[in-house]
């Protein structure tokens, strides 16, 4: 080789090193754009045949070494269409090989890039900043999953989401285990109860038999008497204080006191007065009763009391035992009795007002609420929550449900709830408001459901006159649960529904699950496609094209599907060029080139020593 093998060397160098320079540039220059990914140079050794030894450090030559898959940082982005790629992977794309009429004729030819800054255009399709069309395949908007496997380009301009009727709600709640209605009143066991008595129409279940009133009773602490030593107080112990050591209250009613019976049925509440005395009778007064505390004694007032209840036979006469009193309703009327005398109603075991409520009464269930009904029924339940349902039209009606518990553990039976929805706003009169679902939900003492009620069919569904035909109504294995509730309502977890009305697509966004979600005019959001992510064998092989895309090569193979890394929306990879790498590099390129001129230089003289030799 000698020294013109030197110098063809030295430009080789010197061409080798040039073309790293340009990558270098290349890199620098590309720093800011979105997912670039560096050229490297590798230097590759020419070596000549000769002798072992002989043998020469040979020429040099240059070649670029792809980073395609070393990812550049994500940062996150305004634009709600742009997307980047976590780990492997490209997404598809196309690029028009004309137009006609403003809209893109596509060659069909696929190309890939990690440049995501996609956004929508005037024709409905995500095109990046470099021009390159977004491919994915499409979702089936009823089973939520792809339709097919191969992508193709999207486009979504002008979609119309129909409406859907709505075929199901999912519902989840908890019952307060003592419902706080309006009529509830914690001294009167059963007021929180839905009372059948109350109502014209009974709206318990369809076909529950009429049930006969029966008694309540109201139980008063036991009291001792006045003795000399003190013994239970009994139905003769005298209603007034006697002398010291007698059978009598220790601090009984004086002239004057009064203890007032209000007796209640079919809405129609009669007060009576009990009025003690002592001496000469006072003139005759409707509604009030007179008793001579010369003679009163707790027997005689208990039948008094009786009589003006109408707690007669068969029920249980009012009585005391062990010195506690029972005052018995009987099945004539509900009862509420209270006294002036604070201190003599004491010494009887009770206080404040007492109400004894009749269990029982009514007619047999109707399974609705009438319209004249409705207050009643407002004040003994619960609200239930309310949703939009649809028709299959996609006309929107307010569903609101209520419960009402029908049966308590705390009076000996099971604890029990029937669920309701509105049918009629504006019902009036005999005409149904409330419709009863017809189920009876029944909970034990660990607050969960006995036996456990999956779902319920609402047969018919109609609200405000517009049919939505048959709903199911989900509750799950643990849906519906009955635990203690200090604010005494339904607490509603999950109140959902399946229908919507129909609806324009007013925007498109990118989910990180890698999907293009659309937002309706009607509030949905529906997941419209699924972007596809390519990997390939050999990545780092694929041919580069303009605007950070590739071609696929036989060396990188054909692209694959469903071995992606994740995408994020919102997103965008920046470049994964190292500023201060490349820096470097190029003052390694430069000293390099440098020194390769040198050698050159040194032959050139070489060359004219030599020549001066045969001058």
């Amino acid at each position: 080789m000698g020294i013109f093998g030197a110098l063809t060397t030295s430009v080789a160098g010197l061409r080798a090193n040039s073309y790293a320079l340009e990558n270098i540039s290349g890199n620098i220059a590309n720093s800011q754009t979105t997912a670039f990914k560096r050229i490297d140079t590798s230097f590759l050794d020419l070596i000549p045949q000769t002798g072992v030894t002989q043998q020469l450090a040979g020429s040099v030559t240059s070649q670029s070494r792809s980073t395609n898959t070393l990812q550049g940082s994500v940062q996150s982005a305004s634009v709600s269409t742009y997307m980047a790629i976590n780990g492997d992977g490209f997404f598809a794309v196309q690029k028009p090989g004309s137009f006609s009429d403003n809209n893109p004729i596509f060659t069909g030819v696929n190309n890939y890039t990690r440049r995501g800054d996609f956004s929508l255009d005037k024709n409905g399709y995500l095109v990046n900043g470099a021009g390159y069309y977004l491919e994915g395949v499409p979702i089936d908007s009823t089973t939520g999953n792809p339709v097919g496997s191969t992508p193709n380009i999207l486009k979504f301009q002008n979609d119309f989401l129909p409406s859907q009727a709505t075929t199901k709600i999912d519902y989840r709640a908890n019952l307060a285990s003592y419902p706080l209605t309006t009529k509830h009143n914690t001294s009167a066991p059963g007021s929180e109860l839905l009372r059948p008595a109350d109502f014209a129409s009974n709206p318990r279940s369809l076909g529950t038999p009429a049930t006969p009133y029966s008694n309540t009773g109201i139980v008063g602490n036991a009291r001792n008497n006045f003795a000399t030593p003190a013994v239970p107080i009994s139905a003769t112990t005298a209603l007034k204080t006697g002398a010291a050591g007698s059978d009598s209250l220790p601090t009984g009613f004086s002239s004057g006191d009064t203890i007032v019976l209000k007796t209640t049925t079919g809405g129609v509440t009669t007060t009576n007065t009990i009025q003690f005395y002592t001496g000469a009778a006072p003139a005759p007064v409707v509604g009030t009763t007179f008793v001579d505390l010369a003679t009163a004694t707790v027997g005689s007032l208990l039948t008094t009391i009786d009589g003006l209840s109408g707690n007669v036979s068969p029920s249980p006469p009012s009585a005391v035992s062990g010195g506690a009193i029972t005052l018995n309703s009987g099945t004539a009327n509900d009862i509420e009795i209270s006294s002036t005398s604070t201190t003599a109603f004491g010494a009887l075991g009770f206080s404040g007002t007492l109400v004894a409520l009749r269990s029982g009464g009514g007619t047999a269930g109707t399974g609705s609420v009438i319209g004249s009904d409705n207050q009643t029924f407002l004040d003994e339940s619960i609200s239930g929550g309310a949703t939009t349902a649809y028709d299959g039209n996609g006309a929107p009606v307010n569903l609101q449900f209520r419960w009402a518990k029908i049966a308590s553990a705390a009076q000996g039976g099971t604890d029990t709830w029937n669920l309701f929805y509105q049918t009629n706003p504006q019902a009036t009169g005999a005409t149904v408001g409330w419709v009863n679902v017809g189920t009876d939900f029944k909970f034990g003492s660990n607050g969960q459901m006995q036996p456990v009620i999956g779902q319920i069919t609402l047969t018919g569904l109609s609200v405000s006159g517009v049919s939505l035909g048959n709903v199911t109504m989900a509750f799950g294995t643990g849906g519906l649960t009955q635990f203690a509730d200090t604010n005494g309502n339904a607490q509603v977890n999950q109140l959902n529904q399946d229908g919507y009305a129909a609806g324009q697509l007013k925007s498109v966004s990118v989910s990180n699950d890698g999907r293009v979600v659309g937002a309706y005019s009607n509030g949905r959001n529906i997941d419209l496609a699924e972007v596809s992510v390519a990997t390939f064998n050999g990545a780092n092989f694929l041919k580069r094209i303009d605007g950070g895309a590739f071609e696929t090569t036989n060396e990188s193979g054909a692209a694959l599907y469903g071995k992606g890394g994740s995408i994020s929306g919102a997103s965008l990879e920046s470049s994964n060029t190292d500023i201060a790498d490349e820096f470097t590099k190029l003052i390694v390129t430069q000293q390099a080139y440098s020194a390769n001129t040198k050698v050159i230089t040194t032959a050139n003289t070489m060359v004219q020593d030599l020549l001066n030799v045969m001058r």
